[in-house]
């Protein structure tokens, strides 16, 4: 966590995942780098009911779909994108959008 952040203000990270899934590691390889430590992994190989939740949620299909608080980021390009525009930093710190 970088310094100066509240870990009571931090927004919880949510990752729908799965195993093998090259997009996910990088998004959570970008995420760490920005001082994420916790990242709650939904497998939604291992659950089917996890996916069909994953898909009723964000209206998409594949992974890793990305939940910042309640703000549904997208996949790993979207994450991304955010990042090249400075909007991940303030998202993270609990900012809006």
């Amino acid at each position: 966590m970088e310094a100066g952040r509240d870990a009571a203000s931090v927004p919880k990270v949510s990752m729908y995942t799965a195993a093998y899934c090259g997009y996910c590691t990088r998004a959570e390889r970008l995420l760490e780098s920005r001082g994420v430590t916790d990242i709650v992994k939904l497998r939604v190989d291992d659950d089917p009911a996890l996916r069909a939740e994953m898909m009723q949620r964000t209206g998409r299909r594949t992974v890793p779909q990305i939940y910042i608080g309640g703000f549904h980021v997208g996949g790993y390009d979207d994450l991304a994108a955010l990042d090249r525009q400075g909007r991940l930093d303030p998202l993270l710190a609990g900012k809006a959008l």
